[in-house]
Formats: structure tokens, sequence, C-alpha cells
């Protein structure tokens, strides 16, 4: 029931914005196709907040809405029949229904193939095998060897899935901790922990990283290598805090802990495929540079190879993550519109920004990205806070000035990865909350903390890149 009320009211509030005067919003100068674009914006935002629908579904309703009221292919009624000359532009419906294969897109599907195939051939889990054996058995350092490899799987696979193969790794060792070992708090939060914390090393890692792509081109456009030579060492340092972290409020009372992971790399024409094609891909996004091509032309690669050579059949495409995609391509249409419309530079140009120093906007944005990620998808709060924060970049010459739309950009994607103090905050969280080991107290104490030592790590790595000419600076 309440479902519905919440549907029902979204739809209310896009009408009433809709078709109320325009000087009730307090923006000047606003056009029909703006104010019809607050509408769906406010809409967007309740249903993904609240989701009286699936949050993939609320992406896909948000691009019907786009085509039905703002493109140059609306509804007959919703057009500019008596030619007003305050309709503003419309949007081109050929953009809008492409964002279902954006570029993005398929760099994520790229992503998502290498991730299948590597999960059917066991290459995960095998891997995992062998990664922690130096870890050994104390519970300290194979708290550190769990969340290693759950850092690097995150960053070439989803962190749901990632986090749900770790914890099946995991189940047993947490069953044999005695009882009351406030150990299994640790190991129960370091694999939701480091899956979040290991997405932010690479653009496909997570996907805020790939909202922030859409408004990362031209001069300030990020490679897949360079973006992780900062990602990775910006990991290594949040994960080993993190580490600490777990161990400080959660010690393991144990001193010796068996982790016993059963299994073998498979050894045929198929097995061996896919580890090359693994292997392939990463290196020629790693070297993006050298070769020319860009990391969503790489991203292909292994979805043809995997399809021509049967590694993916029909079966194993219907598991795809397609809610996933269809989540991100819902804010790049918005993200479209805002941009488009110019209601993104609109909406900047009617607040006081330009009165306020640029770190000041900039800790203000990460700020309100991390705490709408904290009880809200941080792919929705990237959809949402990400066009406008580019427009600032763009808009303001304090901000130009300090590095543009590159730094705040990627500030916030940042941010929206580091909001973990919930068990809705991300799937991963949830999953782990779902084991039984742990309590709210426990994830809300250390997500704070967590949340907020990332939040200056990344105020700290935006002062390292600009001091290393990283971002372009407005003369």
């Amino acid at each position: 029931m309440k479902s519905r009320l919440v549907f029902l009211l979204g739809f209310v509030l896009l009408i009433a914005i809709s078709s109320m005067p325009a000087h009730w919003i307090p923006i000047d100068g606003l056009t029909v196709i703006e104010q019809r674009l607050i509408g769906i914006f406010v809409l967007a935002t309740l249903f993904w907040i609240a989701e009286p629908i699936p949050i993939f579904a609320t992406s896909v309703l948000i691009i019907v809405l786009e085509l039905l009221l703002l493109s140059d292919k609306s509804f007959i009624l919703f057009q500019n029949l008596s030619g007003r000359a305050d309709f503003g532009p419309v949007l081109k419906y050929r953009e809008v229904m492409g964002t279902f294969a954006s570029p993005i897109i398929l760099l994520f599907m790229g992503g998502f193939f290498l991730a299948m195939a590597a999960t059917k051939y066991r290459l995960d889990l095998n891997l995992a095998r062998v990664l922690l054996k130096p870890f050994g058995s104390d519970p300290r350092r194979v708290l550190l060897g769990l969340m290693t490899i759950t850092a690097i799987f995150s960053m070439f696979m989803s962190n749901t899935a990632t986090t749900a193969m770790m914890l099946a790794i995991l189940a047993p060792v947490l069953a044999a901790l005695p009882e009351g070992d406030s150990g299994r708090v640790a190991f129960a939060l370091g694999i939701p922990f480091a899956a979040n914390i290991g997405g932010i090393g690479t653009p496909i890692g997570t996907p805020p990283n790939a909202v922030a792509l859409k408004y990362l081109t031209g001069d300030n456009a990020i490679g897949f290598g360079v973006w992780m030579a900062f990602g990775v060492p910006y990991v290594v340092v949040m994960l080993l805090f993190t580490w600490q972290v777990l161990l400080r409020f959660f010690p393991p009372q144990t001193r010796h802990i068996a982790l016993d992971i059963r299994g073998r790399f498979q050894k045929n024409p198929r097995a061996y495929l896919v580890y090359g094609t693994f292997i392939l891909t990463i290196l020629l996004w790693l070297a993006d540079s050298l070769h020319g091509m860009n990391s969503y032309i790489v991203a292909m690669i292994p979805v043809a190879v995997f399809t021509a050579s049967g590694v993916i059949n029909t079966q194993d495409l219907k598991l795809l993550s397609w809610d996933v995609l269809w989540l991100v391509a819902g804010g790049i249409a918005l993200g479209l519109g805002l941009e488009e419309t110019g209601l993104a530079l609109h909406v900047i140009e009617s607040i006081p920004f330009d009165t306020m120093p640029a770190l000041v906007i900039l800790v203000l944005t990460t700020l309100v990205a991390i705490v709408m990620a904290t009880f809200m998808s941080n792919t929705a709060t990237a959809n949402l806070i990400l066009p406008i924060v580019a427009a600032l970049g763009t808009g303001l010459p304090a901000i130009a000035g300090m590095g543009g739309v590159k730094l705040v950009v990627l500030a916030v994607a940042l941010a929206c990865s580091l909001a973990m103090s919930l068990a809705i905050s991300t799937p991963p969280n949830a999953m782990a909350q779902a084991t039984g080991f742990i309590r709210s107290e426990h994830m809300r104490k250390a997500g704070l903390v967590v949340g907020f030592v990332g939040l200056l790590a990344v105020y700290g790595l935006m002062i390292i890149l600009k001091q290393a000419g990283f971002f372009p600076v407005a003369p």
C-alpha cells in the first residue's frame, strides 16, 4: 500500500511541477522543457529513495518520460504546437534512446562478461585459493588476505557478486570461530567494506565510476590505466586503514583459523581461453595509451570472444545483470536532459555558488554525495548529483581554476562509494547483515569512521593530483 501511494505521489508531483506557473519555481527564465525536466527529476529522486518500484525500473521510466515529454518526437499534445518562445530546446530522441547503448554501458557489459566467465570456469574461486595461501592461519593476516582478494576481485567484478562469492568462502570459517568471538564481526564486515572500497580502483569497479566517465571526456578524459594509477594506491591505503579499524573495534580472540578452499584450475580449451582473454583484456586496459584503443573498445573483446566461442551461451546471457545496465542508462539519460536543456547550468546560476570559495563547494558536494548514498543507491546518488556538479565545474571560474569538471566529478564519484554505514547503503552491506554475525551498530560504528577518513583521503588525493598537474587549470 505504501509503495502505491509513493508511486502515485511521484506522478502527482510530476504533473503539478510541469503545469504550475513558472514564477512559482525560484529559477528565473525557466522554459517549459526545463520545468518538465524538474518534474522528472523530482519523480526520479522520490522513486530512487523510497523505491516503490525497482531502481532500474525508475531509470527506464526516466528515459520513457523524456521521450514522451521532452524529445523532438514527443507525444503531440506535449509539442510546441503554438510556437511558444519560452518552450526551450527539445532533446533528440535518438540521443535519449542511445543511452541504452552508451559506450559506458558497453564498458560495464565487458566487465560483466569477464566476471561471468571467471565464475563459470571457477577462475575466481581458484585465484582466491592461491592468493590466500601466503596469509597463513593468523586471524589478523587472514582477514587482511580476504579483504585484499575481495578488493582485487571487486575492481573487475560486480561488488555484489564478489561479496556473495567471498562470503560463501568465509561461511565455514565464521561458523568455526567460538561463540562470542568479536572476530566474527571483523570478518563479516571486512568482506563488504573491502568490496565497496575495491570498486574505486578501476572505472568499471562500481557504477558511480561509470556515471562519472559520462562527464570526463575530451581534455578531462581519464584512461583505464591512468585511473588505476591513482585509484589502486587509494584503495591500498583505505584497505589497510579499514583493516586496522576492524581489528581495533572487533579484535579476534582466536589465534589460529583454518581456511580450507578446495578446487583446482580447469584444464580444457575453453578454460584456457577464459584465462587468456581475462589477462589480455586487463593488459589492454592498462596499456591503452600504447595501442590506441580506449577502454570501451577493449571491453568488447571479451564479449565477442566469449559469445563466439560458446564460453557464454544463451542461458548465461539471460543471467547478465541487465538491471545494473538499465540503472546506469537512466542516469546517463537524466544527465543528458539536464545538460542539453540547459537546466543544470540554469540551476547553478540561480544559486550563489560564485560567492563561495571553491574548497567549500567541493566539501559541500562530496558531503551531500556521501550522505545521500548512505540512504539510497550510490548509483542513483551519482546519477542525481554528477550532472549538476559537472555544470558547476564548467560554469564557475573558481572551480575551473581549482581543477574544473575533472576534479569535482572525480571527487564526488569517489565519495559516493564511501557510504557504508547502513545495511541499505550498498548490496554488499545488506548481504553481510544477512549472515547474522553483525548488528546494525557494528556496521554504523565502523562504517562512519571508514567513510569519514575515506572522504578526507579523497581530499588528500585531489591535492596530490592537482600538485602533479593532473587537472587542467583555466588560464
